[in-house]
């Protein structure tokens, strides 16, 4: 491109709200392609021209809906791709500029990316990722064919082709596994005017660039150098003279949750990422974190229902198999506390109210577990919970948990009052609720912590586990102490 036409070309804003116009406008072109289809298979069954008819306004419609894509950045078309059906995802998919396949296969979730992946060809996918850098790649190759990868890396040079195979060795929630391989780097010795002249020899810097990294002959990390340090200091001064010795490194084997809240903590746009010996090996910058942060907090969303990731139109049969074990738990869970409730027939059948205030009871202790889980999980996500503190924050719930029980049960007690006229059956009312509480409490502490213990998802299926314990304890505390005191 010319530098007239890049001065003609109209500046355009990137804008959330394009994608979802484009999604709407892409949606109704696809319906109108659809009927027009539906119509001149009906109309014209048998006609030699239908097939004709159908073709030319198939192409007026892909036509419309290129010059939409074309006007789009990748991280809208991935969004346009995830919210349509796999038939039309395909369809649209193939009318995406090959320019753009790389950067929307790294943008769409995994559960998009297959699909997309399986309505390419060999040749399609060779041409689209041999064009991305060995860390980018590395995030592609457990979703392609393994011959395709092993014809990129034919591609790639020994360097490349070496940081390919350590950025895949990496386990999937590691920094190594996100860390980026494109950096600027200096040795301690060089003068800032050196620097500069160096930096003026790149075509550009690597995305996020807000720091150069200062290493030795053995590439060891000696400290870091700020743009701003560079574009302000005497360009007569060495680097070790302005570097800065205090910096936050990360290793390749560090958790990237570990990673993402320090970048949290301390505002960083990026961090060096070093080996055992201290050497240089990577960088970790903010675009990663925070597909991490997002990552990993719809994996909790979806494991607080006891489900996995899943493709929003996957056939039915899969979406069976990712819900129902967890269901069929849940349902589980409410026969029990049926069947507690049951126990105690000749209660409920004597003092009739009773099996109105019951489920109050198994309500507000699910309510208050759910609460001190939220928050429970949130303190394990940030690393705030240890083996000192653990005793400290189960006596501050408790003591919460007695404390807003007593005030609540007040109301919830004169409400039985109330509708049974019976003091009774309030002082019952009120016993049972703060004891409910108390056990949602407990559940909603120890279910995640023994979870996070022993290496599992402190939100996976925790809430059933909570329902199951609030509705049948409460249950069996509310009617067995109605048992012994009302009758």
């Amino acid at each position: 491109m010319t530098q007239e036409e890049i001065i003609a070309r109209p500046l355009r804003r990137l804008d959330p709200e394009d994608a979802q116009e484009a999604l709407t406008r892409i949606q109704d072109v696809l319906h109108r392609q659809q009927l027009v289809s539906d119509l001149v298979h009906r109309q014209e069954a048998g006609d030699e021209r239908a097939g004709l008819v159908e073709s030319v306004v198939q192409r007026q419609h892909e036509s419309e809906i290129k010059a939409l894509l074309d006007d789009l950045h990748p991280a809208d078309i991935a969004f346009i791709l995830e919210s349509l059906p796999k038939t039309e995802r395909q369809a649209v998919w193939q009318l995406v500029g090959t320019e753009h396949d790389a950067d929307v296969l790294l943008e769409v979730d995994d559960w998009v990316r297959e699909s997309l992946i399986e309505a390419m060809d060999r040749q399609d996918l060779v041409a689209a990722t041999e064009t991305l850098d060995a860390d980018e790649l590395a995030d592609l190759a457990p979703d392609l064919p393994p011959d395709v990868v092993a014809e990129v890396q034919k591609g790639l040079t020994e360097d490349e082709r070496a940081q390919l195979i350590e950025a895949m060795g990496y386990p999937e929630d590691s920094v190594g596994a996100i860390m980026d391989f494109d950096m600027v780097r200096v040795r301690e010795g060089t003068t800032l005017k050196a620097v500069l002249r160096y930096l003026r020899r790149m075509r550009e810097l690597p995305d996020h660039t807000d720091q150069i990294f200062v290493v030795d002959r053995q590439g060891r990390l000696q400290g870091t150098l700020s743009l701003s340090s560079l574009l302000v200091g005497d360009l007569k001064s060495k680097v070790q003279d302005v570097l800065s010795p205090d910096y936050l490194s990360l290793s390749p084997l560090d958790s990237d949750a570990d990673a993402a809240r320090a970048f949290e903590r301390y505002d960083l746009v990026s961090a060096p990422v070093v080996d055992e010996q201290g050497r240089l090996v990577g960088r970790v910058t903010i675009s990663e974190v925070v597909d991490v942060i997002r990552e990993d907090s719809e994996e909790q969303a979806l494991s607080r229902a006891g489900m996995q990731e899943e493709d929003i139109f996957a056939p039915v049969g899969m979406a069976l198999r990712n819900r129902a074990p967890w269901l069929f738990l849940n349902l589980c869970t409410a026969a029990t506390a049926a069947f507690v409730a049951s126990q105690f027939e000749d209660t409920v059948s004597h003092i009739v109210v009773l099996a109105f205030l019951m489920s109050i009871v198994a309500g507000i202790g699910g309510n208050s577990g759910n609460q001190t889980m939220t928050m429970i999980i949130r303190a394990l996500a940030m690393g705030r919970i240890t083996g000192h503190n653990v005793w400290q924050l189960v006596k501050r719930e408790m003591t919460i948990t007695v404390l807003v029980g007593l005030c609540g049960s007040v109301g919830a007690a004169l409400f039985a009052w109330l509708i049974s006229r019976s003091i009774p059956v309030a002082l019952v009312m009120m016993a049972a609720m703060v004891c409910n509480m108390l056990v949602g409490t407990t559940i909603g502490v120890l279910v995640p912590m023994l979870r996070a213990r022993f290496g599992k998802d402190p939100a996976m299926g925790s809430s059933v586990l909570l329902t199951f314990a609030t509705d049948s304890l409460g249950f069996f505390i509310f009617l067995g102490l109605a048992t012994l005191f009302l009758l």
